[in-house]
């Protein structure tokens, strides 16, 4: 939700192009965590890299709107803090699931 109040205010050259891009990322993050949600513990870990690497593409592209100033730097500081609470979940899990299927 916070996301979707700043993307409403990016100019129309960002909104279209990493606006829209950012948009895209924040869908396909949640849409893959659900579906890892459901499965067994060896089908999730490809699922879990795969959010944590689309994360980071996140991040980058919202450090790429902060950089050219259409993010100032009260709203990239807002909604960066969720996301790297949300990375070291990630990485959690992650971490959690690499140790449970080594041999």
């Amino acid at each position: 939700m916070l996301w979707y109040s700043y993307y409403q205010i990016l100019p129309k050259t960002q909104r279209y192009s990493l606006g829209q891009k950012i948009d895209i990322l924040f869908v396909e993050i949640i849409e893959i965590i659900a579906a890892a949600g459901f499965l067994t513990r060896q089908e999730k870990l490809p699922y879990v890299r795969k959010a944590i690497q689309k994360l980071d593409t996140l991040k980058i592209l919202l450090m790429i709107l902060w950089e050219i100033k259409s993010l100032d730097n009260k709203k990239y500081s807002a909604i960066s803090v969720p996301l790297n609470e949300i990375g070291k979940m990630l990485g959690g899990w992650n971490g959690q699931l690499s140790k449970q299927n080594s041999p």
